[in-house]
């Protein structure tokens, strides 16, 4: 039986920590980030280059392979937008709600609200090898929010896999089986398993 590999966490959001925790249940041996390693700025223009800088940060940090993770909401009404910057999309400092606030505010008054989540999964080893991956969750923006469970986007995204409810409306297992990061770390542990 192959051992399970080590990897270090490189997310500080406790939401998403939690997450790529039950994602990778039993497939790898999941360190958390340490506390000393400061915010990375996030300044890529795509969601690989995010996560790799992430990565790298831990990598440097701990000497030890790390995943990363990186979304963005593709809104196809506001050309792709928020996109890259989906976690920061209503300015600097803002909360999930902002950032729910300021999607359905520029949504206001159009029928198309379709959208996607994209998801990469981002491993990186200290000798420089890197996996990348990509799950996807076509969907669309609900005229408002609706539901109470998850966090960020998932009270105004429906999945068009799904049957009809906001990822907020479902059990968090409803969400993983369909959500762009469920699918992202899925693929991720199958090509884990290859390698």
């Amino acid at each position: 039986m192959t051992q399970r590999p080590t990897l270090v966490c490189a997310s500080a959001n406790p939401d998403k920590v939690a997450e790529i925790e039950k994602l990778l249940a039993g497939a790898v041996e999941l360190i958390p980030r340490p506390a000393s390693i400061p915010d990375v700025v996030e300044d890529a223009d795509t969601l690989v280059g995010n996560a790799r800088l992430k990565a790298a940060a831990i990598v440097e940090a701990a000497g030890l392979p790390a995943v990363a993770d990186d979304t963005g909401l593709e809104v196809d009404a506001l050309d792709g937008a928020p996109g890259v910057h989906t976690g920061r999309y209503a300015g600097p400092g803002c909360t999930y709600a902002d950032n729910r606030h300021k999607l359905l505010g520029a949504l206001a008054g159009t029928d198309d609200r379709g959208a996607r989540f994209r998801s990469v999964a981002f491993v990186l080893w200290p000798d420089g090898r890197e996996l990348a991956v990509e799950g996807v969750c076509e969907g669309s923006i609900s005229a408002g929010e609706r539901g109470s469970s998850g966090w960020g986007y998932d009270s105004v995204f429906v999945p068009a896999d799904g049957d009809g409810r906001t990822f907020a409306e479902m059990t968090d297992a409803d969400k993983r089986a369909l959500s762009s990061r469920g699918r992202a770390f899925r693929a991720l542990v199958d090509a884990l398993n290859q390698t």
